[in-house]
């Protein structure tokens, strides 16, 4: 096998955060397979064909890119922040692990500057201590095992990063993690809503989650809920290194 298999993370949305090295790759590319709007972050250029599909086509799309890494073409999987973080790599090695002929092919990840470190770095440092992070979908796992790791999170007094709260076709669910929070005794913590950050459509706001509402959030919002030692210092919203 002569072809590569590159899965890399684009960033929050600036350019400026595209590491060197993802642009590296995306230079030596021969193609380009993602969901749409990722794709359409690569410019084109002569000799890279553009692959874009469906935002729910993950296993489909990691077949292909590793059927055409087989065939001798240099590939780059794209994900918007890092491909680690509740994107393509897991679903590329899914891929693998059924396709054994393709396992021989050189594959690396490229880390990339995921959302939640970008929103809070925007909001100044609410994951400076324990955090850990939920993906709020329930396509890929149901929703009682969500409701577990919120609850559990929320006990142990984590700060949680929360990705894809709210859609079109999950509305509900946002305002139920809310509930869950308010009834965990979370309503006095910080929540920062952090939507399309380092884009121009960047918005920030943090309030007390008592106070917060399902629709500021939507599915380009990411949220950080704080620790219950987070403390606020002009506009800023940070949690204390120190553990008392």
């Amino acid at each position: 096998m002569t072809g590569t298999l590159t899965i890399a993370g684009l960033g929050p949305g600036d350019d400026a955060l595209v590491t060197p090295e993802v642009s590296a790759a995306l230079a030596a590319a021969t193609d380009i397979v993602g969901y749409a709007p990722y794709v359409a972050r690569v410019a084109p250029r002569e000799g890279l064909t553009l692959h874009p599909s469906d935002n729910r086509v993950e296993l489909q799309r990691a077949n292909e890119a590793l059927r055409l890494a087989s065939e001798g073409h240099q590939v780059v999987v794209v994900s918007s922040g890092d491909p680690g973080v509740f994107a393509m790599a897991s679903t590329v090695f899914e891929a693998l692990e059924d396709q054994p002929q393709w396992q021989g092919i050189p594959i690396r990840v490229l880390p990339g500057v995921t959302a939640m470190l970008a929103a809070a770095a925007r909001a100044g440092a609410p994951l400076g201590h324990d955090f850990c992070a939920i993906n709020l979908s329930d396509n890929l796992k149901p929703w009682p095992v969500i409701e577990k790791r919120l609850r559990l999170a929320a006990e142990a007094d984590f700060a949680i990063a929360m990705y894809n709260p709210r859609s079109a076709s999950r509305p509900d669910g946002f305002g139920r993690a809310l509930d869950i929070l308010n009834e965990a005794g979370c309503g006095d913590r910080i929540v920062i809503f952090a939507r399309a950050v380092t884009t121009p459509d960047e918005w920030i706001e943090a309030v007390r989650v008592r106070d917060a509402k399902p629709e500021m959030a939507d599915m380009r919002t990411l949220v950080i809920v704080s620790n219950s030692a987070t403390r606020r210092v002009g506009r800023w919203v940070y949690a204390p290194r120190q553990t008392r």
